[in-house]
């Protein structure tokens, strides 16, 4: 049996409709686990942008990454995600990637917010070529968590079903609000 896991699903979806070798971005870095799938997808041909606040997430992508040989596919930043317009032209990028929440095994007080969240999608939105995809792992909890889901669900709910397919998943018989799964494909 494959796993449940949201990060393990959201994988499968992106390399089953990723072109490879394209362009990528995971604008939420963390231990680097999507950065590191992304780097695959891209290859030598290929490049990846990573962006995260904190330098814990800059050292551990980094160290996996080189521990699969592709520290070379990827840019790794220390900026903000609601920042990604400042290193990627529009139409640009196959694949967008993010988790909200906080950084696992991290500072759970340092978490993404409602307000950086949704202006990062806008701008990924932009970045986001026609024909290509925008995972999002939303988790949900602590102080912020609930705060920014229903901002984000709020916004992605109203984007124009002639420019997006939206698709939101869910855990349905999982309590302790399970994360939730979201694929944004771009026409």
């Amino acid at each position: 049996m494959k796993q449940s896991q949201i990060t393990y699903w959201c994988h499968e979806i992106i390399r089953s409709q990723a072109v490879k070798e394209g362009f990528y971005i995971d604008a939420t870095m963390g231990n680097g686990n999507d950065t590191l799938m992304l780097c695959d997808l891209a290859g030598a041909g290929g490049k990846v942008l990573a962006f995260d606040i904190q330098e814990e997430a800059i050292t551990r992508t980094k160290e996996l990454l080189d521990q699969h040989g592709m520290l070379d596919y990827a840019e790794l930043i220390l900026d903000g995600h609601e920042h990604m317009d400042r290193y990627a032209e529009l139409q640009s990028a196959d694949v967008i990637c993010f988790n909200f929440g906080y950084l696992p095994g991290g500072d759970h007080q340092i978490a993404t917010s409602a307000s950086t969240s949704v202006e990062a999608i806008k701008k990924g939105l932009g970045i986001l070529k026609s024909g290509g995809m925008m995972s999002l792992c939303i988790y949900s909890g602590g102080d912020t968590g609930f705060k920014e889901k229903e901002r984000i669900l709020e916004f992605i709910k109203e984007l124009s079903p002639q420019e997006y397919t939206v698709i939101v998943n869910e855990y349905y018989n999982r309590g302790n609000c399970p994360p939730v799964p979201v694929f944004i494909f771009k026409r």
